[in-house]
């Protein structure tokens, strides 16, 4: 789900909140089944690249591209696919005689809003579905306006290629092209037809002048002798034979050195693309996209290795050496070997000593490895400093692993030749000298993987090796928490074929908001973004800057903010903070939030400018910004004075939500009647209710509430 969210203005009002639930896609889907105009062939590539792009774009720009009450983000979400698929450019406002096409369109959109409506089950959108419908503009504005978001999204998508909007390399993007691998292929295919046709021309040539010394025997001395024409026909045949066997072997000459010039692109965009696979390997840890299948990669490996060993053999067969040519394919044979390991399945980023732990290692070439000798791997922790020295087995023993040796074994069934780790684990660590303030939770280690290999057709054994990722080690569950800040900064923020293991000291904020929200729908589980209003929130948080209402894009916000000084007030830190949030959610709230019921991350202030203005019994959900892991319940209350006020209930963390759900205390809270803006609670909630448990009165549970030093204490009575 995706929330498409409220901006600020200069002042800091809250200017629009839209729910908007990519989950509902189905919805959509099931509606064009019964609708004829919608052209099943066509794809929502445009809107598809937009809802990925929407958590990097202002708050302006999102306001201004979807006028929230003429043309709000919903109904372009839920109609993608038909808007896309009619012709919206030759609208203009001058011409009226378009009015009647318009108007049909505009009749289609609200019939196709009004049906979504009625077919989901969730109130916030039907309630707002059906709002929409009415506001529609004049058929002739609409027809123009939707135009317009069109190109104006076809503008945006342009500048896509961006580095903001590119949070890791496209794997597919240097992945060996098919045609080159089949190019190569027939090529080394012509090479070797060029030899056999040599061979069978070499053949003739010798039997030609076999020939031909026999003829020269037989001529007599008056030359009159007959055979003399026919000894002449037989040296312009061996004359030519012997051309064509000179210019066949130039062109052979030629088509290896291609050969090899082709092998080695082919080889160095593979090589590529084994980086990128782990460079999106390494971003999955932030809950970014990842597709771990390594097959396309084996086959590739393979059918390179195979290449590799016919241009080797061609070039024993050629007769003469070619060193040069030697040389290449004798680097590039060294290096598809050596990049063939990799880390399947990584250890856990955050390791405690004493506990264990598993790890998978692939062979990409297991297959032609030479049979025989078992293969053993052996792993090794190693510190930063050994990572970036890699030259050979590193000396220094920095840590203790136990069950550090795995047998290669191949799997007939997924053709996959591996490593398990199964019950590893780290005894004990040496640490290194800490400068400053930095803690034992930021020095990272990694895991080092390593054998000896003997290739199939190869006279020589390998070294290879692997690292991990990075990994922190701990002594006390205590220490999680902030070693997972530590991988998180790291995975989000390090960048591709860096020294080991450098990072950032501070990113643009833009940056650390992308990686919030996409550890928090990756965690959660979730379609739901975080919204326009929670990035602001965030935002003043990390800062302290409770008033700035500007955007916070580009301001730098450091590791040291992240995640070494406490939040000013407060006794964690601002990750400590969120990752409590990020827990409570995916525990107990998954639902609430992939529904958008949850408002989540927004400050007091911009809370009362909301409910200022809205009647008694008015809420919203909001996550606590005071303790780690709580949501509280603000809502609009009538003051002694007749007036009104605002009320915080204290928040309800895990062991609050363990006893009692989220949805039975809403119920049990008559002082709360609509979810903000107006939407009735029972109807809302209704879903979420258990059935009342018994108690002396009868009835619902009896609730009360006290007021506790400004905030209101939830009591249930018994």
């Amino acid at each position: 789900m995706v929330r498409a969210g409220g901006g600020l203005d200069a002042h800091g009002t809250p200017q629009r909140f839209v729910f908007f639930h990519v989950s509902n896609l189905r919805l959509a889907e099931a509606f064009k089944i019964k609708t004829k105009t919608i052209r099943p062939s066509l794809t929502m590539a445009q809107w598809t690249h937009m809802s990925q792009m929407l958590p990097h774009l202002t708050n302006e720009t999102i306001n201004n591209l979807y006028p929230p009450t003429a043309f709000p983000i919903e109904v372009r979400h839920f109609l993608a696919q038909w808007i896309e698929g009619q012709r919206w450019d030759d609208f203009a406002l001058e011409n009226v005689e378009q009015k009647n096409q318009a108007q049909a369109l505009l009749d289609q959109t609200i019939s196709m809003l009004q049906s979504i409506a009625q077919q989901t089950t969730n109130v916030v959108d039907k309630m707002k579905l059906m709002q929409f419908s009415k506001n529609m503009a004049q058929p002739l504005q609409f027809g123009v306006m939707v135009r317009d978001i069109l190109n104006q999204e076809r503008g945006l998508l342009d500048t896509s290629a961006q580095p903001q909007f590119q949070p890791f390399p496209n794997i597919e993007s240097s992945f060996p092209n098919m045609q080159d691998l089949d190019c190569l292929v027939l090529k080394v295919l012509e090479v070797q037809n060029i030899r056999q046709k040599m061979h069978q021309m070499q053949e003739e040539l010798n039997w030609e002048r076999q020939n031909y010394e026999s003829l020269q025997g037989a001529i007599q001395p008056n030359g009159l002798d007959p055979t003399l024409s026919e000894s002449q026909k037989l040296q312009n045949h061996i004359q030519q034979l012997e051309y064509n066997v000179q210019a066949m072997a130039k062109k052979r000459f030629q088509l290896l050195k291609e050969c090899v010039d082709c092998l080695d692109q082919c080889q160095t965009r593979l090589i590529g693309s084994l980086k990128a696979w782990r460079w999106g390997q390494h971003k999955a840890t932030i809950g970014l996209p990842f597709d771990d299948n390594l097959n396309t990669l084996q086959t590739w490996c393979e059918q390179l290795l195979g290449v590799n060993g016919k241009l080797r053999q061609e070039l024993v067969l050629l007769g003469e050496p070619m060193p040069e040519l030697q040389e290449r394919l004798g680097k590039l044979l060294q290096v598809l070997i050596q990049s063939s390991l990799l880390v399947d399945k990584q250890p856990p980023q955050v390791i405690k000593t004493q506990s264990k732990f598993s790890t998978t290692v692939r062979y990409l070439l297991g297959e032609k490895v030479a049979p025989g000798k078992p293969v053993l791997l052996k792993a090794q922790i190693i510190n930063e400093i050994q990572a970036r020295n890699l030259g050979g087995v590193p000396s220094d023993n920095v840590g203790e692993l136990i069950n550090n040796t795995a047998i290669l074994e191949h799997n007939t069934s997924s053709k996959s030749t591996c490593a398990t780790f199964r019950n590893m684990s780290i005894k004990k660590i040496k640490r290194a000298d800490r400068k400053g303030s930095e803690s034992v939770t930021e020095e990272k280690f990694a895991l080092l993987f390593s054998t000896e290999i003997t290739i199939t057709g190869c006279d020589t054994p390998y070294r290879i090796q692997m690292i991990s990722l990075p990994v922190v080690v701990i002594v006390h569950g205590s220490q999680d928490n902030n070693a997972l800040a530590t991988i998180i900064w790291d995975c989000a923020f390090s960048e591709p074929d860096r020294v080991p293991f450098l990072v950032p000291e501070r990113v643009p904020w833009r940056m650390m908001y992308s990686t919030l929200n996409s550890k928090f729908t990756s965690e959660v589980m979730t379609e739901h973004n975080l919204d326009q209003y929670n990035q602001h929130f965030l935002a003043q948080k990390i800062f302290d800057k409770p008033d700035f209402s500007d955007d916070f894009s580009n301001i730098l916000v450091s590791w040291a903010q992240f995640n070494k000084e406490v939040l000013p007030g407060r006794p964690f830190t601002f990750w400590q903070w969120f990752e409590g949030v990020m827990e409570l959610t995916k525990k107990h709230l998954k639902e609430y939030w992939s529904e958008g019921l949850i408002f989540g991350f927004i400050g007091k202030q911009h809370l009362h400018l909301i409910l200022k203005d809205r009647p008694n019994g008015t809420f919203l959900l909001r996550f606590s910004d005071s303790e780690i892991g709580g949501i509280t319940i603000a809502y609009v209350s009538a003051s002694e004075n007749g007036g009104q006020k605002i009320q915080n209930i204290q928040p309800f963390t895990k062991r609050d939500l363990e006893i009692r759900c989220l949805g039975d205390r809403i119920r049990d809270i008559s002082h709360i009647t609509y979810l903000y803006p107006d939407f009735p609670k029972h109807d809302v909630f209704k879903k979420y209710f258990t059935e009342p448990q018994p108690s002396p009165v009868g009835g619902y549970i009896p609730v009360t509430l006290l007021t506790k030093v400004g905030t209101i204490v939830c009591m249930i009575s018994r």
